[in-house]
């Protein structure tokens, strides 16, 4: 009997390899949101292969997209602090007398 790849190990791996390149390329913070999608998919695939391991192949690949994922989050987490940050200190920068050296 020929076993079937597991449904949602594929979807896992590709949201967490995007979600990986996705922040250094245009999204920024918004990767988190592929991050999630690929935790989700990781979820539900190993779940799936815990209840019948002998009928399915390609757990590596869920076990893969869900590091990837963690990785995403926590790139994604980081850069939405540091944009935080950024945009916090420029508002704080016009928002006072520049960098607060009292000349006028």
């Amino acid at each position: 009997m020929q076993n079937q790849q597991l449904p949602g190990a594929s979807t896992a791996l590709t949201m967490g390899i995007i979600g990986v390149i996705a922040p250094f390329v245009c999204c920024g913070p918004f990767a988190l949101i592929f991050g999630i999608i690929g935790l989700n998919s990781a979820k539900s695939a190993q779940k799936l292969y815990d209840e019948n391991p002998n009928l399915y192949t390609g757990i590596e690949n869920a076990k893969t997209g869900k590091t990837l994922s963690y990785i995403c989050i926590g790139i994604s987490i980081v850069l939405l602090l540091f944009t935080i940050l950024y945009f916090g200190a420029i508002i704080a920068f016009f928002t006072t007398d520049g960098f607060g050296l009292g000349l006028e």
